[in-house]
C-alpha cells in the first residue's frame, strides 16, 4: 500500500526531483498509518496477501483444469442418447467461516459446468446439478479443500 500511495503521489507531480520524492515518501508513510491506525488495515495482513499470490495462481489453475473437465463431462452426456439425466439439488454445509471465501467457493461452483449455485447462506450451500452423479462429493470437492487450507494459513493473521 505503502508503494502504492508513493507512486500516485509522483505521478500527480509528473516529474521526480529529490525533494519530491522525500516529501512524497513523508505523505505515504503519513497516510498508511493513518489508515492503519484508523480503518483497521494491517501490514501482517498486506505481507499475507502477497504470500497468497501462488495460491491464487494454483487455485485459478485447478479452476481452469476442472471447468474443461466438467466440459467435456456435460458435452459427453448431452450426446449420449441413452443416459437419462437426473437433476439434482444438492445442500451442504461449507467448513468454511470466510464470506469472501465462501463467495469463492460458490463462484466456483457456477463456473464449473453442469452446476449452479443456487443459495448461499452462513455458508449453506444450494446447488443444482444437471445429473445427480455430479452432486456426489460435493461437499469435498478440490474447491472446498484448497480454500480450506488457505483459510488455515490466514488463521495466524
Amino acid at each position: 500500500m505503502l508503494v502504492l500511495f508513493f507512486a500516485i503521489w509522483i505521478i500527480l507531480n509528473g516529474k521526480i526531483t529529490l525533494e519530491i520524492a522525500i516529501f512524497g515518501l513523508v505523505v505515504s508513510l503519513v497516510m498508511m498509518a493513518f489508515i492503519c491506525k484508523f480503518m483497521n488495515y494491517s501490514i501482517k495482513k498486506e505481507l499475507m496477501l502477497y504470500k497468497s499470490i501462488p495460491f491464487l495462481f494454483y487455485y485459478i489453475i485447478v479452476l481452469i483444469i476442472e471447468i474443461v473437465k466438467a466440459n467435456f463431462d456435460v458435452v459427453k452426456r448431452i450426446f449420449a442418447a441413452k443416459y437419462k439425466q437426473e437433476p439434482a439439488l444438492v445442500h451442504f454445509k461449507s467448513p468454511l467461516k470466510s464470506n469472501v471465501l465462501n463467495t469463492i467457493l460458490a463462484d466456483s461452483i457456477t463456473l464449473t459446468p453442469g452446476t449452479i449455485t443456487v443459495s448461499m447462506e452462513n455458508g449453506e450451500f444450494t446447488v443444482h446439478c444437471l445429473d445427480k452423479e455430479l452432486a456426489v462429493g460435493m461437499d469435498n470437492s478440490i474447491f472446498v479443500k484448497l480454500l480450506v487450507k488457505f483459510e488455515e494459513g490466514w488463521k495466524n493473521v
